[in-house]
C-alpha cells in the first residue's frame, strides 16, 4: 500500500506532462467524481505528517456520496474525524467546477470560521494550473474567496442574525450542536434554502434536547427532510487497526514514536473518562451534568455487560441467565401506563450471586399484560419475590398481581401493604443503597440498556437527582426495587450475609452460615465440604 501512495503523490505531478487533450480529459474527470479530484489533486495540512494529499478513506467516500445524493444531509460525526476537511473539499469542487454559486459556511465563532476558510484556500493554492480558476477577489479576505467561475464561499461566525445573510446554494453548519442560536438562524435561512438549496449540518454531540439533538433524532424517525450520515470511529484507519495503511501507521511512528494504532481506544478511554469517550467518539446524546454513578463505575459497568442473552415476549424480555434450582430471586418492577411514552420495566437479580439474570422493557405494553409476564418470569424463578413500586399505576400493577394472577410473593411493607411507596424522601434512599451496591461490586449488571440510564443519570444544578431531559430511568427504579428486596431477603433470612469477594471485578458471593442442614437447604443438598470453595478455602 506504500506504493499506492507514492503513486497518489506522483500523480499530482504528472498533469505537467500531459497532452491537451490529457488535461481536458482529466478535467471531465475531476468535474464527474468528486472523490477521485480530492483524492488525486487535493492536499491538506495533517497534524503530525504535514502537508499531504487528501487520502479518502472509506467513511468519507461515503459522505461524499450521501452529500451528491441528498439536499439536506445530518452528519454525527466522532471527534477528529476529518469531516469538516471533507466539507471544505466538497465546496472546492463547487467553487471550481460550478458556474456563479454561492457557498456558505456558519462556524461557532469568527475564529473557527477564518480557520475553515484557510483550510479551502490552502487546498486551492496547492491545485494544478489546470484545475484552478483565477481568483476574482477575496484572497486576502479572511471570511470570503470568489473565483472567475463565479462562485463563492463566505464563512460567517455564527449569530442570531446570520440566517438572513446566508443566501446560498450550499449551506454548511459546521458543530451545529455548538452554535448558539441555531433555532433562529435555521428558522430564518431554511425559506431560502427549501427552494433549491443544499444544506449540511454535521457536528460532534453536546448533550441532549438541543437543536442538533432534535433534528437528528427527527430525522431518524424520518420527521424531516434530513438525510441522517453516520460514521463510527472504527472506520478511521488511525483509530482502528486497518492493514491497508501500513504505509500510513509507518509514516505516524516515525513522526511520533508513542503512536500505537492498536491501544487507541484504551489509552483514549483511560485518559478522558467513559462520559466523554461515550460522547466524542461513540457519539452518544449524554446529559450534561454530572453522573450519579462515578465515571470509574461507570467504566467498569459498561466493560462488563454482556450480549450473550436470548428474547421472549417479542424481544422486550431479555435473559442472561436461567432460573438455577433452589436458587433465590428477586424482581423489581416499575410500571407504565403502556401507550409509547415511560417503559414498564422490571429486573430480576440472583440473591446468590447478586448477577442481573433478566430484564423486561416495553413501552407498549399495558398494565394487565405486564402483570402476567410479570407472574409468568416470578414463577420460573422460584416465586421469585416480587417488589413493584407502590404509586398510583403501581397501585394497578398490584392489584393485577396480587388478584388476577394471585401471585403469593410480593413485597409487603410493616404496615401490610403490598408494594414499595416511594417519596422524594425514600427514592433518594432507594438511590443510594443502590449506588452503594454498584459502587462496592456487589451485583453485576449484564444490561447495556441499564448503562445507558445510568450514563443519564445525573445530579443536576440544584442537587436533584434524575434522568436527563429526554430520557429514561424506569430500569434504573427497577434496579434501585431490586436491590431494595435483595438488601431485605439478606436481613431478614437466617444465617444469609452478603460478602463481597476479592478475586476479579465482581465476585459477590453471599456466605452462609450455620450447619450442614442450613447449607443443603440453599445448595441442593450438597454438604459443606462440597461448597467450602464459597469460603476461599
Amino acid at each position: 500500500m506504500e506504493d499506492k501512495n507514492n503513486s497518489t503523490q506522483e500523480m499530482q505531478k504528472d498533469w505537467s506532462k500531459m497532452t491537451k487533450e490529457e488535461l481536458k480529459a482529466e478535467f471531465q474527470k475531476c468535474k464527474r467524481d468528486k472523490a477521485y479530484f480530492i483524492s488525486t489533486y487535493v492536499k491538506v495540512e495533517h497534524q503530525l505528517l504535514g502537508l499531504v494529499p487528501f487520502e479518502l478513506f472509506d467513511f468519507q467516500r461515503r459522505i461524499i456520496d450521501n452529500l451528491d445524493k441528498n439536499r439536506f444531509n445530518l452528519l454525527r460525526k466522532f471527534r477528529q474525524a476529518g469531516c469538516t476537511t471533507i466539507a471544505c473539499a466538497y465546496a472546492l469542487h463547487i467553487l471550481v467546477f460550478e458556474r456563479n454559486k454561492t457557498i456558505a459556511i456558519l462556524s461557532i465563532g469568527d475564529t473557527e470560521s477564518t480557520e475553515v476558510l484557510t483550510r479551502i484556500k490552502i487546498m486551492y493554492d496547492e491545485l494544478p494550473v489546470f484545475l484552478k480558476p483565477a481568483i476574482k477577489k477575496g484572497g486576502d479576505n479572511k471570511h470570503t474567496l470568489e473565483l472567475t467561475t463565479g462562485c463563492k464561499v463566505k464563512a460567517r461566525p455564527a449569530k442570531k442574525t446570520s440566517g438572513r445573510s446566508l443566501s446560498s446554494y450550499l449551506l454548511i453548519i459546521d458543530e451545529a450542536a455548538f452554535v448558539e442560536n441555531i433555532g433562529d438562524i435555521w428558522a430564518a435561512v431554511y425559506p431560502i434554502v427549501s427552494t433549491g438549496g443544499r444544506v449540511f449540518m454535521l457536528s460532534t454531540v453536546n448533550g441532549m434536547g438541543n437543536f442538533f439533538h432534535t433534528m437528528y433524532e427527527e430525522a431518524r424517525k424520518n420527521n424531516n427532510n434530513f438525510n441522517v450520515i453516520d460514521i463510527d470511529w472504527q472506520e478511521h484507519p488511525q483509530y482502528k487497526y486497518d492493514a491497508r495503511y501500513e504505509w500510513l501507521y509507518k509514516l505516524l511512528r516515525e513522526r511520533d514514536s508513542t503512536y500505537d494504532v492498536n491501544h487507541f481506544e484504551e489509552a483514549t478511554r483511560k485518559n478522558i473518562g467513559i462520559k466523554r469517550w461515550k460522547q466524542e467518539f461513540e457519539k452518544e446524546f449524554l446529559g450534561t451534568g454530572d453522573t450519579y454513578i462515578d465515571g470509574e463505575t461507570l467504566t467498569l459497568l459498561n466493560d462488563n455487560t454482556s450480549k450473550e442473552y436470548t428474547t421472549k415476549y417479542n424481544n422486550r424480555l431479555r435473559v442472561w441467565q436461567e432460573p438455577e434450582p433452589y436458587h433465590q430471586y428477586v424482581i423489581g418492577a416499575d410500571t407504565a401506563l403502556g401507550r409509547e411514552r415511560d417503559y414498564s420495566a422490571f429486573i430480576i437479580l440472583n440473591v446468590y450471586n447478586g448477577q442481573q439474570v433478566a430484564e423486561f422493557y416495553s413501552n407498549k405494553t399495558s398494565i394487565d399484560d405486564f402483570s402476567k409476564i410479570l407472574a409468568e418470569e416470578g414463577q420460573r424463578y422460584n416465586t421469585a419475590l416480587i417488589v413493584p413500586e407502590r404509586n398510583t399505576i403501581g397501585n394497578n400493577l398490584i392489584e393485577y398481581l396480587v388478584k388476577k394472577q394471585q401471585y403469593e410473593n410480593v413485597w409487603m411493607d410493616k404496615y401490610g401493604k403490598f408494594g414499595f411507596q416511594t417519596t422524594s424522601q425514600t427514592k433518594e434512599q432507594l438511590f443510594a443503597k443502590m449506588e452503594e451496591f454498584i459502587r462496592s461490586k456487589k451485583i453485576l449488571v449484564n444490561s447495556e440498556r441499564l448503562v445507558k440510564e445510568l450514563l443519564t443519570f445525573v445530579i443536576d444544578e440544584n442537587g436533584r437527582v434524575k434522568a436527563d431531559s429526554g430520557q429514561h430511568d424506569d430500569l434504573i427504579m427497577s434496579l434501585a426495587l431490586c436491590i431494595y428486596g435483595l438488601t431485605e431477603m439478606l436481613t431478614n433470612t437466617p444465617g444469609v450475609v452478603s460478602k463481597l469477594g476479592t478475586d476479579g471485578l465482581y465476585d459477590p458471593l453471599p456466605m452462609f452460615k450455620g450447619n450442614n442442614t442450613d447449607l443443603k437447604k440453599y445448595f441442593g443438598g450438597k454438604t459443606y465440604e462440597e461448597i467450602k470453595w464459597i469460603y476461599g478455602k
